[in-house]
C-alpha cells in the first residue's frame, strides 16, 4: 500500500456512532474490534512473529502510526477453532494447515537463504512469498499441504479479511460499516446515499 492515497481523506466512519446508521448491536461489534484486541492464545511466539512479518509484506501499513492489528484476530480464530464450514480435500484441518504452512515458510527461508524469514530483506521476503504463491516450493517442508492453496485460501485471504474488518480500513475505502439498521438504498452504479462517504481527489 506504499504510495496509496485514499479518495476519502477526511472520512471517519466512527462519526456514524450516534446516528441512525448504527444501532446498539452494531456499536458493540465495532467497539470490540477497536478496544478488545485479543492476546496470543494459539500461535507460538515464533509463529506469531513470523506471521506478523508476513502480514506486513502482504498488507503493508507504513502510513499508520498504529497499524491495524491482524495476527491477533487470526490467532483468536485459531484458538477458538472457528472453521469456515468446509475444507478442501487436499488440505489438512485449519489449525494443522496454519502450523504446517508457517513452519514450511520458515523452512523455505532457512533452506534457500540460510536465515530466518524475519531476517531477510523485504525484497527477498516478497520473492519467497511469490514462490509459495506459485507453489514452486521444496516439498520436503510442505508434506501434504499444497503451498499455493495455503497461500491463497488461508494466508492471504485471512490477512486481507482481518484488515478490512477494521474501521481504519473502512475509512480509506469509504465504507460505512455494517448496514444496521439503516441499510443502503441507492445501489445502482455510481449512486450513493446521503449518509455515505463522498469520493473526492486526495
Amino acid at each position: 500500500m506504499s504510495g496509496f492515497k485514499t479518495p476519502y481523506p477526511d472520512y471517519d466512519v466512527l462519526k456514524k456512532w450516534d446516528t441512525p446508521s448504527w444501532n446498539d448491536q452494531t456499536r458493540a461489534v465495532v467497539r470490540r474490534r477497536l478496544d478488545a484486541v485479543p492476546e496470543r492464545r494459539f500461535l507460538t511466539e515464533a509463529e506469531w512473529a513470523l506471521l506478523e512479518t508476513i502480514a506486513a509484506r502482504l498488507m503493508p501499513q507504513p502510513e499508520r502510526d498504529e497499524p491495524v492489528p491482524i495476527v491477533n484476530w487470526i490467532d483468536e480464530k485459531l484458538a477458538e477453532d472457528r472453521r469456515p464450514g468446509y475444507r478442501y480435500a487436499d488440505m489438512p484441518p485449519m489449525r494443522d494447515a496454519w502450523r504446517q504452512g508457517l513452519a514450511a515458510i520458515a523452512g523455505e527461508a532457512r533452506e534457500r537463504h540460510g536465515r530466518d524469514f524475519r531476517e531477510l530483506s523485504p525484497d527477498t521476503q516478497d520473492a519467497l512469498l511469490r514462490v509459495v504463491q506459485a507453489g514452486e516450493i521444496d516439498g520436503r517442508h510442505w508434506g501434504d499441504l499444497p503451498a499455493d492453496r495455503f497461500f491463497s485460501e488461508l494466508l492471504l485471504k485471512e490477512i486481507v479479511a482481518v484488515y478490512y474488518s477494521h474501521p481504519a480500513a473502512w475509512n480509506e475505502i469509504g465504507f460505512g460499516g455494517p448496514a444496521s439498521p439503516r441499510g443502503y438504498v441507492r445501489l445502482g452504479f455510481d449512486e450513493r446515499d446521503p449518509w455515505e462517504a463522498e469520493e473526492r481527489d486526495a
